[in-house]
């Protein structure tokens, strides 16, 4: 039975998906590099995740690179009807491990190609165009080569919804231009607000928002208003960050990476916690530190 209630979703490629999904990336191994220690592990909690109500699942072929897709195949496949699997295309990894754009049409057509055959699909839910700037932050700039190719990659029936990462609201606008647009995922959370602006932006037109790093990625959340809340309100630091997102906007998704079972559960926990505006507030009032700072 699911831990989440109806009211905890929003539209995404025109179905409801559950407002906290699962992100895959912490799947691989360190640096999201190679394999897992532990294979039976990783499959294990993607399994976890679904059976809890998780509908929405967030990967990407270069994560490994192909680790995740193939996990989330071996674990999941025949998929649910109602899960959605979003993607991105636009990097690749060198030997060593290094993050490389990769955003030549070219580039863009193989990894769809290469998503298709790892997950074993006939056509992806969702793509989303990652646009490698300064690794985490968007770097001005077009992107109409980009995005015109995932078009036509889904006039042709491979992708059936396109979303965007890693861009600016200009950005977001010439790509709506061209083709519908279901989601942006940027970096953004409770300490990092740059996109404050585009998340109200994108609520107002019905577009979902999806913060990666939610809980701060390679360096994790840390702040004493964090711990005082989750005292309060009898939750982990980790759930408060989580729900202040719940909070911030009806159209923000959130997709928490983890390889345990147990933190996947804390984090889905969090869909339940009760935000009071005091508390808001202050955690509110984190950013705003963090911007003067």
């Amino acid at each position: 039975m699911s831990n989440l209630t109806p009211k905890d979703t929003f539209s995404l490629a025109g179905r409801p998906v559950r407002r906290i999904g699962y992100g895959a990336m912490q799947l691989a191994g360190p640096n999201v590099f190679g394999p897992p220690e532990d294979r039976g592990a990783a499959v294990a909690v993607l399994r976890e995740a679904v059976a809890a109500g998780v509908n929405h699942i967030d990967t990407s072929d270069f994560y490994g690179p192909h680790i995740t897709n193939l996990l989330i195949r071996e674990a999941l496949h025949p998929y649910p009807d109602d899960l959605t699997i979003v993607t991105k295309v636009g990097a690749r990894r060198d030997h060593a491990g290094a993050w490389l754009p990769a955003l030549e049409p070219e580039d863009l057509r193989q990894q769809v190609h290469d998503n298709l055959r790892n997950l074993r699909v006939d056509a992806l839910d969702v793509v989303n165009v990652r646009i490698i700037g300064n690794l985490h932050s968007p770097a001005e700039g077009s992107i109409e080569p980009q995005v015109t190719a995932l078009a036509e990659l889904q006039r042709e029936g491979l992708v059936r919804h396109i979303g965007l990462s890693n861009v600016t609201s200009a950005q977001v606008a010439e790509a709506r231009s061209i083709v519908e647009i279901v989601c942006v995922q940027n970096l953004y959370n409770v300490v990092h607000r740059e996109d404050d602006a585009l998340v109200d932006e994108l609520a107002v037109k019905g577009i979902a928002f999806v913060p990666f790093f939610p809980l701060g990625g390679f360096t994790p959340i840390q702040s004493s208003v964090l711990t005082k809340v989750a005292q309060t309100v009898d939750a982990t630091p980790r759930q408060v960050a989580l729900a202040w997102l719940l909070y911030r906007a009806p159209n923000i998704l959130l997709i928490p990476g983890t390889s345990s079972v147990a933190h996947l559960r804390e984090n889905i926990r969090a869909a339940q916690v009760e935000l009071p505006s005091e508390a808001l507030a202050e955690l509110d009032a984190i950013g705003v530190t963090q911007a003067k700072a």
